[in-house]
């Protein structure tokens, strides 16, 4: 009991810690300065225009395509097929809306945006051209940019299939302690497993049904759950959850098990939750993720249950006696 009690003290202090970070973890867009003086005078409604497209004048973004050309003249002229001088950013350089131009004659795309480097180095480009080649300057847009790429993904998903199973192998063999199966009589690893695969399931929904509030949250992050649709506020509450319970789960392990097989069994469950988060982000695409979630989570209450039920009732029982 004097060790459950002094769990129960650590998770409340880093419960509490989490939510104070929380509340201060609040990311927006930066204006650091880097917009230069150039001309300005959005056509566009400005209003309207951010609600639809979620960034508008003065927005940063850092260019991620290799590079990126802008043409100097002004729309018209270019829909005109007047001469035009180009100008190239490179990959890295930090990229500022200047002005916004709805032409609604433009077969190609109506909306041109024009964006500058520096006082020198500016230009208009389709908006279609430009929001593939850019990321939001935000770490947290960044994040969401790297691991939405297919090539990384699938690098991933090699990765760490591989790595469990070499890791699966190596705990069998050694009859070591692994979750779900040969696991340790405490709750946490078990809740951080479903908590990420909870969190797999909610990001491809949201990604599904809430295209258009994924779409401003990329431009607009923010790590704080209560400034955002409900949806997208409970992603987040698991985000959160999963760094909470993820701190406990280590702790709570290496009171348990000797060093060597704690890292063993970290292991194994950083494998397992790899595997969760990769399996059920992709079949939630195809509803298939759904009943898993459910067959899943009855699956590892059920097997923690019939482990380690009696174990409680027993505690519980001692408890009951002794007060």
């Amino acid at each position: 009991m004097k060790n459950m009690t002094a769990c129960f003290r650590r998770m409340t202090f880093m419960l509490l810690a989490a939510i104070a970070t929380l509340f201060a973890g609040c990311y927006g867009n930066h204006h650091d300065g880097r917009l230069p003086s150039v001309p300005v005078g959005v056509e566009a409604d400005s209003t309207c225009f951010y609600e639809t497209h979620h960034y508008g004048q003065n927005f940063n973004f850092v260019v991620k395509a290799d590079s990126l050309m802008l043409v100097r003249q002004q729309p018209v002229e270019i829909l005109s097929r007047m001469h035009t001088d180009t100008i190239t950013v490179y990959r890295g350089d930090h990229v500022a809306v200047a002005e916004i131009r709805v032409l609604p004659t433009d077969s190609i795309d109506s909306v041109w945006v024009q964006i500058a480097r520096d006082q020198e180095t500016f230009g208009w480009l389709h908006e279609s051209s430009l929001l593939p080649s850019v990321v939001p300057d935000d770490p947290i847009s960044q994040f969401i940019s790297t691991f939405s790429d297919v090539y990384l993904l699938i690098f991933l998903i090699v990765i760490s299939v591989i790595s469990v199973a070499y890791l699966m192998r190596t705990i069998f063999k050694r009859n070591a302690r692994i979750v779900h199966f040969n696991d340790i009589p405490t709750f946490y690893p078990t809740a951080l497993a479903l908590t990420v695969a909870a969190a797999a399931v909610l990001y491809s929904s949201i990604r599904m049904f809430a295209q258009d509030t994924w779409q401003h949250f990329y431009f607009n992050p923010t790590l704080n759950p209560f400034i955002v649709p409900p949806a997208l506020g409970i992603f987040l509450v698991s985000v959160w959850a999963m760094l909470i319970i993820g701190l406990a789960t280590v702790d709570v392990v290496r009171g348990i098990l000797p060093t060597g097989e704690a890292f063993l069994y970290l292991c194994g469950l950083a494998g397992v939750c790899a595997l969760n988060y990769i399996i059920f982000s992709i079949t939630t695409l195809y509803y298939v993720g759904y009943p898993l979630f459910i067959a899943y989570a009855a699956f590892a209450v059920y097997v923690y249950v019939k482990r380690f039920g009696r174990l409680y009732k027993d505690s519980f029982r001692k408890h009951g006696k002794s007060t």
